[in-house]
């Protein structure tokens, strides 16, 4: 079984996850107006069958947050690296787990 880490000077393992692959990614930010709309229109950027419908929502404690579950078809490594960093780097996103 491949580590997740590779030893130092050791090439990185192969990956971990088996592609195609259903994977789902939270997302947190702001409750604003537009928020959901924003990350699920990047989930169709990367995974043009993405379905609107099984987003996942969860207000913070609070309720000036809120998570969202997204859960897309992987088809690789780049395309999820990608994801994450068009997710991490949209204004309204604090943070992309």
């Amino acid at each position: 079984m491949p580590t997740p880490f590779p030893a130092p000077g050791q090439a990185p393992a192969e990956s971990l996850i088996d592609y195609p692959s259903r994977f789902p990614i939270k997302v947190m930010g702001a409750k604003v107006d537009g928020f959901v709309e924003a990350v699920t229109a990047i989930a169709r950027r990367f995974d043009p069958a993405f379905d609107p419908a099984s987003v996942e929502l969860r207000d913070s404690k609070a309720g000036n947050y809120l998570g969202i579950t997204i859960t897309i078809t992987a088809t690789s490594r780049e395309q999820l690296d990608e994801l994450y960093r068009t997710l991490s780097t949209h204004p309204m996103v604090k943070i992309v787990l």
